[in-house]
């Protein structure tokens, strides 16, 4: 029966595989797609052993019923929906600011992220990140426990979300991994090539975001030093920031950096960008309570005013410095608040979290200002607002965290706030900034001496949307 379904399957493949090679426009090798296909079928196949062996240990095991929390596992599935529309809105915000000859390009650059990432987390990537290995081990990594989503069912909980099904907390948790790779893009639009572009947001999501994520959320070493992150101020914006940051340096700057305009080509579509983030950032913060109740609560509170005492503070700079406020300045000083505010959103009273907001924007400010006239091509500031805001708002979190949460009940991860805590943060984000960087530029140069990184200055001139896609954002009308 196994080689009959196998047999149903190679075939069409194998024939479809023959047509396209002796296509003259395809630009696979008969070798490479065999391959391909080859690592499919094995992925799939693990992955059906996998789940019928899950199967069988489930029907023999006699475990409690598990119950889960209807109000919290609806409200985690909410937020994981609005967590993945924060990549499109990411996509729109970045789109708007390159130039229209690279809109799709960068358009994709956030949306590939969410077909790739996805596989990379099925496979292995959640499992190191969550997984439970014994020993000291477990202070760095996970381990392959549920690696195909081994175990991971909707009959049992994970232990840091016990009140909803574990895939509801796999799902959530997806959406983080898919999220954060994008915004490394924001240092490699309109000079990468996209097939390496791929290839190291898989790597990097496996030998970086995941282990990192494990580190502080999963009983790692950069937990147990007491580092406190509610929502992912170092796992994903300081993570993401500097590995961008090693990005920019890897590619070396576009074409014609500082020598020509490269000016944003659709501002509207940056606001409605950072609109659909901001929206989807109440899934990112106040989901990460796992819950529908107080901590939640607290969390959506501090997320709305952080990134509104940020934007006013980003306007207000503008309008002292420039004697105008921006449009552009209001979205990223909204983007810089939600950045800062997103460590601390569960751990500081709405107060504190218009500080942060108020102190995260006007230090990304001067960043971006700084990097603007430098010699470093951080195309759209993903290090300056997510890796320096990311950093601040981490900081600012141990400076500003309020034991009175955790007092009333309604945090039961909330410290002691004060220069003690602000020093641990600072110690905890350091590793992971640096581990970031290094392990980031170090798969960018590996991938440039076996793929290449830069598209070439023809591609480049012409604009990465017909070179490398073959289509168009604004493509002109036959008539």
């Amino acid at each position: 029966m196994a080689n009959t379904m196998l047999e149903r399957l190679t075939t069409p493949l194998a024939r479809w595989k023959e047509a396209a090679c002796d296509n003259a426009s395809t630009r696979l090798s008969r070798r490479a797609m065999w391959t391909m296909w080859g690592v499919m079928i094995a992925v799939l196949a693990g992955s059906s052993m996998v789940a019928f062996a899950q199967e069988a240990t489930a029907a023999a095991a006699k475990t409690p019923k598990f119950e889960a929390n209807g109000a919290d596992t609806a409200w985690v599935l909410i937020s994981a929906a609005l967590v993945l529309l924060m990549t499109p809105g990411l996509a729109f915000f970045y789109g708007g600011l390159v130039r229209s000859k690279n809109m799709l390009n960068t358009l994709l650059m956030s949306f590939a992220a969410m077909g790739v990432m996805a596989m990379v987390w099925f496979i292995a990537a959640y499992s190191i990140a969550f997984g439970t290995v014994d020993g000291p081990a477990n202070d760095y990594w996970g381990g392959l426990q549920y690696m195909f989503l081994n175990g991971v069912g909707v009959t049992d909980a994970h232990p840091l979300a016990t009140t909803v099904p574990h895939q509801a907390f796999m799902i959530f948790q997806m959406m983080f991994f898919i999220i954060t790779p994008a915004l490394i893009s924001g240092s490699l639009v309109e000079r990468m090539k996209f097939g390496p572009y791929l290839a190291f947001i898989a790597l990097w999501g496996l030998l970086v975001y995941a282990p990192v994520a494990h580190w502080i959320w999963h009983g790692g070493f950069i937990g147990k030093m007491g580092v406190i992150d509610f929502a992912g101020g170092a796992v994903v914006h300081v993570n993401a920031g500097f590995a961008a940051l090693a990005g920019a340096l890897a590619l070396k700057p576009r074409r014609g950096y500082n020598e020509t305009s490269m000016r944003p080509h659709n501002l509207p579509f940056c606001l409605l960008g950072v609109g659909l983030l901001w929206f989807g950032w109440y899934g990112f913060n106040a989901g990460s309570a796992v819950g529908a109740g107080s901590l939640a609560t607290v969390a959506f509170v501090n997320t709305t005013f952080g990134a509104a005492a940020a934007m006013f503070g980003w306007m207000m700079i503008d309008l002292i410095t420039k004697k105008e406020i921006t449009a552009l300045g209001a979205g990223t000083g909204a983007v810089a608040g939600l950045v800062g505010i997103t460590p601390a959103c569960g751990f500081v009273t709405p107060g504190g979290a218009i500080l942060i907001g108020l102190i995260t924007t006007s230090v990304c400010y001067v960043m971006a200002t700084i990097r603007a006239k430098g010699p470093v091509d951080d195309s759209l500031d993903a290090f300056a607002v997510h890796g320096v805001g990311g950093f601040v708002g981490a900081v600012l979190t141990g400076l500003f965290a309020n034991e009175a949460l955790k007092t009333a009940g309604v945090s039961p991860y909330s410290t002691a706030g004060g220069l003690g805590q602000a020093w641990i943060q600072f110690q905890g984000t350091a590793i992971v900034a640096i581990y970031s960087f290094v392990v980031s530029f170090i798969l960018f140069k590996g991938l440039q001496a076996v793929m290449g990184l830069r598209a070439s200055e023809e591609s480049e001139q012409r604009g990465l949307d017909v070179a490398l896609h073959g289509e168009e954002a604004y493509a002109e009308s036959a008539a």
